[in-house]
C-alpha cells in the first residue's frame, strides 16, 4: 500500500506484508501490535491467507461479509462493508444486491441490520463526494 512503504521497514517480511495487507483490506492505517493474537492475525491471516492465489480480495470480502452477517458479526461488518466500498470492490448497487440475497438466506432481521450498514456507507460516501458549500 502506498503511504506505508517505509513505515514497516525493519520488521520481518511476514509481519511487514501482513500489516500492509491489513491496511489495504481495512482501509485505514495500522500500527504494529503485540501478543500472539496480533501476530497470528498479521502474519498468518493477512500475511499469508489474504495473499494466496485463487481468490481476489473482492471474493474474500464477499465470503467474509456473508459469514459475518450469518454469524452476527455486525461490529466487523461496520469495518468490512465501508472498506469494500471505498476500495471499489463493491459499488452501491452491488452492496444493495448483497443485502437482498442475505435477507433471503440469513433472514430478514439480519438483512435489515446489514442494510442499515450499507445505506450508511453509501450516504457517507455521497456526503464525502459532494463539493464543499
Amino acid at each position: 500500500m502506498s503511504g506505508s512503504a517505509g513505515k514497516f521497514d525493519g520488521l520481518p517480511e511476514a509481519r511487514r506484508r501482513g500489516l500492509e495487507k491489513m491496511e489495504q483490506v481495512y482501509g485505514f492505517e495500522m500500527s504494529d501490535g503485540e501478543g500472539d493474537f496480533f501476530r497470528y492475525t498479521t502474519e498468518h491471516l493477512f500475511g499469508d491467507i489474504w495473499q494466496r492465489p485463487g481468490l481476489t480480495d473482492r471474493d474474500r470480502r464477499l465470503l467474509l461479509i456473508g459469514l459475518l452477517a450469518g454469524s452476527g458479526g455486525h461490529d466487523v461488518l461496520t469495518i468490512q462493508i465501508p472498506a469494500a466500498h471505498a476500495a471499489g470492490e463493491l459499488d452501491d448497487e452491488q452492496l444493495r444486491e448483497v443485502v437482498i440475497l442475505l435477507c433471503h438466506y440469513a433472514g430478514w432481521p439480519v438483512g435489515s441490520r446489514v442494510n442499515a450498514i450499507v445505506e450508511e456507507t453509501i450516504a457517507k460516501a455521497a456526503r464525502a463526494a459532494r463539493p464543499p458549500e
